[in-house]
Formats: C-alpha cells, sequence, structure tokens
C-alpha cells in the first residue's frame, strides 16, 4: 500500500489500517485523492458482503437498516455530517459569510436534521427497492463512486473561507493526474461491471451532478469547504443507488 492511499483511508475512514502516525504535507493530501475511488471500492467491498450475509439473517426491512448504519458507521458519519451543515448553511444565511458562520457551527438545525433525515430516507428505501440480482454491483460500486464524485467536484475551485480550513490543502493542490487517476479507476470498474454504456453514462451524469453541486457552492458560498464535499458525496452516491438498475440495463 502506499502512502498515499493510508493518508486517503485514515481520512474517510473510521478503520485503522495501520498504528503510525501520519501527518501528511498539503501536496500528500491532495495525491490522496487519486486513491479515493479505491478506498471506496473496498468499503462498497464490505458493504456488498455484509449484505449478502445479512439477507440469510434478516428480513430485508432489518437487513436494509443495518447495511444503511453499518456504511454510516465505518465512515463515521463523516459524509452525513457535512451534509447536514451544507444545508443548514444554504437555508440559514443571507451572504456567504453568514452561511458559513452557520456551517461552521457544531450544532445540527432544524433544515440540516430534516435533509439529513430525509436522505437517510431515500436511501433505505433505495436499498429496499433494489432488486437482488443487481444488488451486488451497484453496492460495491455505489461508495466508489460517490468519492470519485468528490474529487471531481474540488477539482479548479477555490476554498469558501479565506482564512483556510481542513479542505484547503487538498484543494490548492489538486492536480489534473489526481483527477485522471481517480477517474481511470472509477471508469475501469464501471466497465467492467455496468459495461461500456452504463460506465459512459453514469460517468457523465456523475459529472454533471458533482459540478452542479460546485457551482451551488460557488454561488451562494464563494467555493467550496469539506462540508460541501462530503454533501456532494451523499448526493451523488444516492443517485447512483437509485439510477444503479438503469445504467445495468444500458450494458
Amino acid at each position: 500500500m502506499t502512502r498515499h492511499f493510508l493518508i486517503a483511508w485514515h481520512f474517510l475512514t473510521a478503520v485503522p489500517l495501520t498504528r503510525r502516525h501520519y501527518a501528511p504535507a498539503p501536496h500528500e493530501l491532495a495525491a490522496s485523492m487519486g486513491w479515493y475511488p479505491m478506498v471506496g471500492l473496498i468499503l462498497g467491498g464490505l458493504i456488498a458482503v455484509t449484505d449478502l450475509l445479512m439477507d440469510r439473517l434478516f428480513t430485508p426491512e432489518v437487513a436494509n437498516l443495518l447495511l444503511l448504519l453499518a456504511l454510516v458507521s465505518v465512515t463515521r458519519g463523516l459524509h452525513q455530517d457535512g451534509l447536514a451543515d451544507t444545508l443548514d448553511g444554504l437555508a440559514g444565511g443571507q451572504t456567504p459569510a453568514e452561511r458559513l458562520a452557520i456551517m461552521r457551527d457544531g450544532r445540527i438545525g432544524a433544515i440540516g436534521a430534516t435533509g439529513l433525515f430525509f436522505a437517510l430516507a431515500l436511501r433505505y428505501a433505495g436499498l429496499l427497492a433494489l432488486p437482488s440480482q443487481v444488488r451486488f454491483p451497484v453496492l460495491l460500486c455505489m461508495p466508489a463512486f460517490g468519492r470519485w464524485a468528490m474529487v471531481v467536484a474540488a477539482w479548479a475551485v477555490p476554498y469558501a473561507r479565506a482564512e483556510g480550513g481542513l479542505a484547503a490543502p487538498f484543494l490548492d493542490h489538486l492536480a489534473p493526474r489526481h483527477v485522471v487517476a481517480a477517474s481511470l479507476v472509477i471508469g475501469a470498474l464501471l466497465s467492467t461491471l455496468f459495461g461500456l454504456g452504463g460506465a459512459v453514462t453514469g460517468l457523465v451524469g456523475g459529472v454533471v451532478l458533482a459540478r452542479a453541486c460546485t457551482a451551488l457552492c460557488r454561488r451562494c458560498l464563494g467555493g467550496v469547504t469539506g462540508d460541501t464535499l462530503g454533501a456532494t458525496n451523499e448526493v451523488v452516491e444516492t443517485s447512483f443507488l437509485l439510477a444503479g438498475p438503469a445504467l445495468l440495463g444500458l450494458r
């Protein structure tokens, strides 16, 4: 495993792979984004295998709820927190500065809580409605697709806060080669499991959706933050879950 992969893994998950403490330089944080889809693929494998096991033990309703809980737990709710904070900020402020101040507040507001509830409910409904014959490829690819979208959303966009923040080094040093590396991984994965038609459609749709999230954040916040990238992951990942069966039909 490379250092950049380990940095990506430890940033995106709550599962330690080594006891070694990493203090990555800014350019290493950016380079780690090229590994985001690979981290997502491993998470997808864990979720897909867990789904097969739980299907033998529980009713579909319970199994899907536990599957959702497992995905949130292994990522320590990082992206759900970003979604709630982003919704609170976009809905609660009148200026970019006010919205960013609301997003920095650790408390969750009514809009953020409501949005998070409906996002999780929609994901649960999508899991429940997912046909058994397409569950494995969709679950395997879903986390990788969402994390690739974060890389796409972060490309060539400023950090929203002038004073900097956690995501600033990622954005400042993200290079085309990192975006290409992430895109090659997800492109190869989708082509293998969804066929060329499904892969092209999925990639185009993912780029459009991710960059639409970026455009909204630039308009309302002046740029993106770690929270908005997490929100982008949630939006794109859920969209992939809902559209996955249709993409498989394009093989």
